[in-house]
């Protein structure tokens, strides 16, 4: 698929989020100025025209044009790659080593195709096997939580909050400097509806930090009056 040079917010969060669907997504951050980035422009291009991913959007970022973007990522060096699927960081890689991007590339889309492979029985079929057991979300939850070492579960998404409170957590956070995975539970009920008996919580946002439940907006805050330095001390544990 070709590169889609990015050119807005809007742009970004309709590509990201409306017209994803479950699609595979890499992120590519960089800038006219930096001279690594001149080789990866034609490695990034060429990759995104291989038939292998074909089923991936490749999206090209600028990162000082587009600094809402850059900071909701974090991006401080470029060539700066995110692969994200469903509102999820799946892995984050900086530099310009084209064999390192390919080899995480290719580690998400088999992580991918394994997870999503598509099932060629009758439709009646195919809607038993969609409705997942209790087991076998919360084995989907168990990985979720542990996608980075920071994940937060909300409405919507960083760059586009669907609820005052999901908008306050990320304020936090990026306040604090906080590196963190996110996932849109509007996105998916299923995931909703669980996370609230996995975590014993029943209103979003929800933390988790190294696989561990934080809390809420409130609980956050009131870590974070308790402790300064909350974040830093609750990935030190």
């Amino acid at each position: 698929m070709p590169v889609i040079e990015i050119t807005s917010q809007d742009q970004f969060t309709d590509l990201t989020t409306t017209k994803a669907g479950n699609r595979l997504i890499s992120l590519y951050f960089h800038t006219n100025w930096a001279e690594p980035c001149k080789v990866m422009n034609e490695v990034y291009s060429a990759i995104s025209d291989e038939p292998s991913n074909k089923d991936v959007s490749f999206l090209a970022i600028d990162a000082d044009t587009n600094s809402e973007i850059s900071e909701l990522f974090e991006v401080s060096a470029v060539p700066y790659f995110v692969i994200i699927q469903n509102g999820t960081i799946l892995k984050e890689l900086s530099g310009a080593d084209p064999k390192e991007f390919i080899a995480v590339l290719d580690e998400c889309i088999k992580s991918t195709t394994a997870t999503d492979a598509p099932n060629n029985t009758a439709q009646d079929e195919e809607a038993e096997d969609e409705e997942e057991t209790e087991e076998e979300l919360n084995v989907r939850l168990a990985k979720l939580v542990n996608a980075a070492p920071v994940m937060l579960f909300m409405k919507g998404n960083p760059s586009e909050p669907k609820c005052g409170f999901s908008r306050q957590i990320v304020g936090i956070l990026r306040e604090h400097q906080v590196r963190f995975g996110f996932f849109d539970i509007l996105r998916d009920n299923s995931i909703r509806e669980q996370l609230k008996k996995f975590s014993d919580w029943p209103t979003f946002p929800q933390l988790y930090m190294n696989g561990e439940f934080q809390g809420g907006l409130d609980i956050i805050k009131e870590s974070l009056e308790e402790d300064p330095d909350f974040f830093q001390h609750a990935l030190q544990a």
